[in-house]
């Protein structure tokens, strides 16, 4: 029996990829190379070294490993400056309505996100009361697909993983949903997502039941 849902953050509930890619972008200029909305696609569920190590695999020049983590620490400082401008029209369709609904239903409600600019977001978009339990980047050593923040927001919902279903628009969140022992609703696209039991364009498509049943 199902008696929790956990979500990524962003993608699923929220939206916050213009930032992001601005954040990119501008990071990209400073650094002298091309980036793309494609490339900020790709970066969906993996964590920010990783994606500098993507964005840096661009280029020939050669980076040490502190000059990669200053550049991660620039991006996140850019990233954290725009969320000043975000707002309610950040919320993607179907989340108050979900939210609200399961919690009718009595079902534990968590995110489990590998960014550590969850909470913040989080509050400022004044998603606090719906949910149970927030993990996010600063609860975690290991990102997705590693399984670690799934599996850490289940046993603070005091559930176990058989009894939740996991929420995700990225092929790595879903890898780690299947890894923690759960199954998968994909937001996205069935050719992208094609690992989870189900996929839906936004929670909008999708009733509380065949959320449920998944």
């Amino acid at each position: 029996m199902i008696k929790g849902i956990i979500f990524d953050l962003d993608g699923v509930l929220v939206s916050t990829d213009e930032y992001h890619f601005r954040s990119w972008q501008k990071i990209s200029a400073e650094e002298g190379i091309y980036f793309t909305w494609e490339m900020n696609n790709n970066f969906r569920g993996v964590g920010r070294m990783e994606c500098v190590d993507i964005l840096l695999a661009t280029t020939n020049k050669k980076y040490t490993q502190e000059e990669k983590k200053l550049i991660a620490i620039r991006k996140n400082k850019y990233f954290a400056e725009s969320l000043d401008l975000l707002d309610e029209s950040a919320i993607l369709p179907g989340t108050i309505e979900t939210l609200d609904n399961l919690r009718a239903r009595g079902i534990k409600i968590g995110v489990g996100s590998n960014s550590r600019n969850a909470k913040a977001i989080i509050n400022k978009l004044n998603l606090n009361d719906k949910l149970d339990v927030i993990s996010d980047g600063y609860d975690i050593k290991n990102s997705k697909p590693d399984p670690e923040v799934f599996l850490l927001t289940a046993e603070r919902l005091g559930l176990k993983s058989e009894e939740c279903i996991v929420v995700e628009d990225a092929v790595a969140g879903i890898e780690a949903a299947h890894a923690a022992g759960m199954k998968a609703l994909g937001i996205g696209t069935a050719d992208r997502l094609t690992k989870a039991e189900k996929v839906v364009k936004n929670l909008s498509e999708i009733t509380i039941d065949e959320l449920l049943s998944i």
